[in-house]
């Protein structure tokens, strides 16, 4: 008899590890769902010993095949077990300072020149990674025929702090962030992706990062769009001289009386002292955030709401928007913020626009929205006056320039917790990459009826691999989106049933142009 003919699978050679060469040495990446993917791959040498608040330098290379297919440590951050209620958690160990690396997914390692999508992370400035499991870049590469590239960088007192005082210390995490950006112009085309055809796209802190990146001057020519997912534009950023005293706090908490001092603690320690700096900083009704970009006029040349008004960033593609209720997400489940009075919510106004003005605005918000408690006034004066608003100023500075965004709100609440989160900071990301079996850890997703939220999914995920293609999120599915022009405001919203709307956030514009006159685009 004939021996027996093999089984497909035991005939069948396994495909072999995608294998890439750069010119800092050879790397072994992993096959993963039809698509080729390299972690760990660092984009600059780490940031450690005397090069610790240093500028990120080139990476010196490595000597036979590095291995790619696990991730690398994320950046050193604070770390809650157990995660917190709304994300439940932004930022997994191992940490480590030597975290300068970024992420790969394509679907061939060809010279098909793909759009490439650079994700970066936001969380406050203090947390997150780029090799968080809900920015896979597997839906974007495989439904996209696109290149996805994540990236970590220094974040908290490590990213945000200059404790030498000098100009090579200031806003490390920019500098990071150039130098993975230019890694991407000078390799990603090893990897299928095509360096003309750039996309940069980040959410809250991440948006600032991209905005910050788009007006870059290091950066001219290599960003072809962006899109700015909640970037939280209020925010009062400080010039150097500011910025000292909170240097000064921070050093207090560390216990650290000189820079030589504080480089000299390991970096759990550098991290234990942040909350410190939190405490230190609160204030009530604000935003915690105790670490901030620094507008010194030279790494950080403008603020990064006005990065894309200038110069050659006008012509750069913009997608922006925001979520209706972006302030639940700090505010929402806190009980002494639930048991706020009127009066106390009315001092907190009154800093924005003045004790002459307070009650009237007071009014305005409880009355756009019915049964409002003080503690939902707040809420919406807190997105207004942090996201919407300025995000809103933006596309009009824009439109007035002749360089018209692609603006959209996002409506669609979670019934998680009695409903008190809305549609609340975060909530769009599962929608946008169209992967909730990698967000299951998160309770602000829970009770989402899975036919709406899959449905919403694809339309927003197809809208944005549209953009990222094209310049244009139109698809098929979803009614037709103009950009927001002078004469129409158009925004999409985008909730169980998807509209566009003309001049969505009007009632927003008007009362905040109470207190502040627009920007102006040159």
């Amino acid at each position: 008899m004939p021996p027996t003919a093999p089984t497909a699978s035991a005939g069948r050679p396994k495909p072999s590890a995608p294998l890439v060469d750069l010119p800092e040495g050879r790397l072994r990446g992993a096959l993963e769902g039809g698509l080729c993917v390299f972690r760990a791959v660092p984009y600059a040498a780490a940031p450690v010993g005397d090069q610790r608040w240093r500028p990120a330098r080139p990476h010196p290379g490595w000597s036979g095949t590095r291995d790619a297919t696990a991730d690398g440590p994320s950046a050193p951050q604070m770390y809650l077990e157990g995660g917190d209620p709304v994300l439940g958690g932004h930022g997994e160990p191992p940490f480590d300072e030597d975290c300068l690396t970024l992420n790969v997914w394509t679907p061939a390692l060809d010279d098909a020149r793909r759009p490439v999508l650079v994700w970066i992370h936001g969380g406050g400035f203090v947390s997150g990674s780029g090799s968080l499991p809900g920015y896979s870049g597997e839906t974007f590469a495989r439904d996209g025929d696109l290149v996805f590239v994540s990236i970590n960088y220094r974040l908290g007192p490590l990213g945000y702090l200059n404790p030498d005082g000098d100009e090579d210390g200031s806003n490390l995490w920019l500098r990071d962030q150039l130098a993975a950006l230019h890694w991407v112009q000078d390799n990603i085309a090893s990897f299928g992706g095509d360096p003309a055809a750039v996309t940069v796209a980040g959410q809250s802190g991440g948006a600032v990062s991209t905005a910050a990146l788009a007006g870059h001057p290091q950066t001219r020519g290599l960003i072809r769009r962006v899109i700015l997912q909640s970037p939280p534009f209020g925010l009062d950023l400080p010039d150097p001289g500011t910025y000292r005293e909170r240097t000064a706090a921070y050093a207090e908490s560390a216990g650290a009386k000189t820079p030589g001092e504080l480089r000299a603690l390991p970096w759990p320690a550098l991290i234990g002292a942040a909350g410190g700096l939190f405490a230190r900083t609160a204030r009530w009704g604000y935003w915690p955030t105790p670490f901030l970009p620094v507008v010194d006029g030279v790494s950080l040349p403008h603020h990064p709401a006005q990065a894309l008004l200038h110069g050659a960033a006008t012509g750069i593609d913009v997608l922006i928007g925001w979520t209706r209720e972006e302030a639940a997400f700090g505010f929402g489940l806190d009980e002494g913020y639930a048991a706020a009075p009127r009066e106390q919510v009315t001092g907190r106004i009154a800093e924005t626009f003045g004790p002459g003005k307070a009650s009237e605005v007071y009014a305005a918000y409880e009355g756009a929205r019915p049964g409002a408690r003080p503690a939902d006034v707040l809420m919406d004066l807190i997105t207004d006056e942090l996201f919407r608003v300025p995000a809103v100023r933006l596309a009009e500075a824009r439109a007035a320039a002749g360089h018209p965004v692609w603006a959209y709100q996002f409506d669609f609440p979670t019934p998680a917790y009695e409903g008190r989160l809305g549609a609340a900071h975060c909530l769009e990301l599962p929608f946008v990459f169209a992967n909730f079996d990698r967000w299951s850890h998160a309770p602000f997703l829970a009770g989402l009826a899975p036919a709406v939220r899959d449905g919403l999914a694809r339309t927003m995920h197809r809208a944005w691999i549209s953009f990222i293609r094209t310049g244009d999120p139109n698809h098929p599915g979803m009614p037709q989106w103009q950009p927001y022009e002078a004469g129409t405001r158009t925004t999409m919203r985008f909730d169980s049933v998807v509209t566009a709307l003309d001049d969505l956030a009007g009632p927003s514009r008007r009362l905040h142009d109470l207190r502040s006159r627009p920007l102006r685009a040159t």
